[in-house]
């Protein structure tokens, strides 16, 4: 149902993000989805919610932003005919997160038609897709890394 809802209605799956409780609680909010275009703005504001022990972002909540969004435009642009998984992640916090922060994830059309390329033959693929979460001055605060798997779905067996 989701995939569906990405393709048909991205302005209905926005709102429905910004109240998913995971995000509503830590306070992301979804600014900017535009997934035909392959461009997800986010932004996090720092409340006693995602504060951590010491004041600043709570890194759970730094790494949540982004976490499903290089895969929803993947998703958006493969079709149903392949598999797009997170495989995995890595972060670096770079300086604190004293206030509002934001991410900006973008994938090119050109890196999209270059995974299907890729894809088309069958075998996996393995791409890493960074993105920077930035505060209001525009200071890096943490530097991520995605690793998306993509294949194309093998044909089902079908019972004799």
């Amino acid at each position: 149902m989701l995939k569906q809802l990405m393709q048909r209605k991205p302005q209905v799956l926005q709102y429905l993000l910004n109240f998913y409780p995971p995000y509503f609680g830590a306070g992301v909010r979804i600014t900017r989805l535009d997934l035909e275009h392959g461009n997800i703005d986010i932004k996090m504001p720092l409340t006693r919610l995602n504060k951590n022990y010491v004041g600043t972002q709570f890194g759970g909540s730094l790494y949540s932003m982004i976490d499903p969004f290089f895969m929803f435009i993947l998703m958006h642009h493969m079709g149903s005919g392949y598999v797009v998984w997170d495989k995995g992640a890595k972060i670096d916090f770079v300086a604190p997160g004293r206030g509002t922060v934001y991410a900006k994830v973008r994938l090119t059309l050109e890196q999209i038609a270059e995974v299907k390329t890729a894809a088309a033959t069958g075998e996996k693929v393995l791409r890493d897709y960074p993105v920077d979460i930035t505060d209001d001055s525009g200071q890096v605060v943490a530097h991520i890394i995605k690793t998306l798997y993509i294949r194309q779905k093998r044909p089902q067996a079908t019972a004799q």
